[in-house]
């Protein structure tokens, strides 16, 4: 299944039974630690790829801060390995990298809780998801409903969520239910550019293809029953789960971002393992743009997810017959797992405004954090984990040790273990579609390959990776949801 030649065959030392470190001294030109928070059952994932050595050239950034660090669902990506997370102090020329955000800036999940019990949607689950699947722009290069003017889009790029409630497409409680109330200040939608623009234009409210999906599932299990309370779980109870992020418009700011930061490490003195780490000093006119415009498209995923929930709702309303509102279609949370934020975190004792790079890696804050929602403060933020669409995923909490431990991030996923072009192979003369069904799973896809690709067997057991951030204090859980119906690209 895996090329040996592509393996990682470098040092993983034992910190404890939840972490590995690959020591500073494995490369010349490391600045920190690499740390990879897996179990002894997940290392041979860990090496499988070269993954591990992304972590290791990620210790190579200037201004990066305690470690390199990796989650368990950790797999090869383009510059950063999916699950890479690392902080950089501009005060000390500290850099920013558009590989550590990813093409699909602001990639991430939004939940939707619902008064409907089981025995309310499992008769009607075909017709909901064919709704889903007719109603939804779903699959590559698929427009929506909503198309916004030039002028319209920057202002959706700059004011985020807050736009759509001006619009009446999303309510103030959308709006207070997700990460940074949808919006990253700083936005700067003048520096995305026109071919952007034009990728953007009717693509707000799709869901895209790859690994993006809606998924209709129950909650099978309940972990903690407070927690769970507070955010409005319980067992039998009735989800939906959307993951998609900034589309083509996204993917073109990082393009042009990989463009214009070609020759930034030569002119700042920046020596690199890997060119894909292309970086700029985040205080340099360079790195200023980058992050203005990769905030820009960030808020334009986040009002994609809003977009795509506020037809999710209408699909329901038709099958069930009643108002959303009378469905209990409510946001639990909404985060990000593909973004770089500017925030403050004790390092060394010493409180620092660091660029946080969460590279398929989701935040996780405490209880007790003032970004949190009062309404879940005593509990910790909402962390929410898909696994594959045939087994489940999780609602945790952010964990007690994410702050000290990962500058308050846990994994986003459960990570892939084979490629899209092995998960394809594998699927050969099989029929995914049936087997999920057998299995209580009524899925659709626009494209042939869609579920062969996305097939459960091309993941990790996602309860085996949130076991790791659980019992290594980066998020804890709270519930377990089961898939009934998925849409996909």
């Amino acid at each position: 299944m895996t090329d040996p030649d592509r393996s990682y065959c470098g040092p993983l030392e034992r910190v404890d039974e939840c972490c590995y470190r690959i020591p500073r001294s494995y490369k010349p030109g490391m600045r920190v630690d690499g740390l990879v928070f897996a179990d002894e059952r997940l290392l041979p994932h860990v090496r499988s790829d070269r993954a591990a050595e992304q972590v290791a050239n990620v210790a190579f950034l200037p201004g990066i801060q305690a470690a390199s660090l990796a989650m368990p669902d950790i797999h090869w990506g383009y510059g950063f390995c999916i699950g890479g997370v690392c902080a950089t102090d501009p005060a000390a020329g500290g850099v920013v990298s558009p590989g550590g955000v990813g093409y699909d800036i602001n990639c991430g999940v939004r939940l939707v809780r619902t008064s409907l019990a089981l025995a309310d949607v499992q008769p009607v689950i075909v017709q909901l998801v064919n709704q889903l699947m007719r109603d939804v722009p779903v699959g590559v290069g698929q427009g929506g409903r909503h198309v916004f003017a030039p002028a319209e889009l920057r202002d959706l790029m700059r004011d985020g969520v807050d736009y759509l409630v001006r619009r009446g497409l999303a309510t103030e409680d959308d709006r207070a239910c997700t990460e940074a109330e949808g919006r990253l200040a700083d936005a700067r939608p003048e520096l995305v550019s026109e071919r952007a623009l034009a990728r953007g234009q009717d693509q707000c409210g799709t869901v895209g293809a790859g690994n993006h999906f809606i998924e209709v599932q129950v909650v099978d299990r309940v972990e903690d029953e407070r927690a769970a309370a507070a955010f409005g779980l319980q067992h039998d109870q009735i989800c939906v789960l959307i993951h998609s992020g900034s589309r083509g418009l996204g993917y073109q700011v990082c393009d042009d971002a990989l463009r214009a930061l070609r020759d930034a490490p030569t002119k700042y003195g920046i020596q690199l393992p890997d060119r894909q780490l292309v970086c700029a000093p985040v205080e340099s006119p360079e790195g200023d743009h980058y992050l203005g415009a990769m905030r820009a498209a960030a808020n334009y995923a986040f009002c994609n997810r809003q977009l795509l929930m506020w037809q999710v709702r209408k699909v329901f309303e038709r099958v069930l017959g009643r108002p959303w509102e009378a469905l209990g279609m409510h946001l639990l949370y909404d985060v990000a797992h593909n973004i770089a934020k500017l925030e403050e975190h004790d390092v060394d004792g010493t409180r620092t405004t660091v660029c946080v790079h969460r590279k398929g890696a989701t935040r996780s804050f405490p209880a007790g954090h003032p970004d949190v929602p009062e309404r879940y403060r005593a509990t910790g933020q909402p962390v929410i984990i898909p696994g594959d669409m045939g087994r489940a995923s999780w609602v945790l909490a952010g964990g007690p040790r994410a702050l000290e431990r990962s500058f308050g991030t846990t994994c986003h996923g459960a990570g892939r273990c084979l490629s899209r072009t092995a998960a394809t192979r594998a699927a050969r003369g099989r029929d995914i579609r049936a087997e999920l069904e057998h299995g209580g799973v009524v899925a659709r896809s626009r494209s042939r390959d869609g579920l062969a690709e996305e097939q459960p067997e091309a993941y990790k057991d996602v309860d085996m990776v949130v076991d790791v951030v659980h019992r290594a204090g980066l998020s804890t859980r709270v519930a377990r949801l089961r898939p009934l119906g998925v849409i996909k690209g």
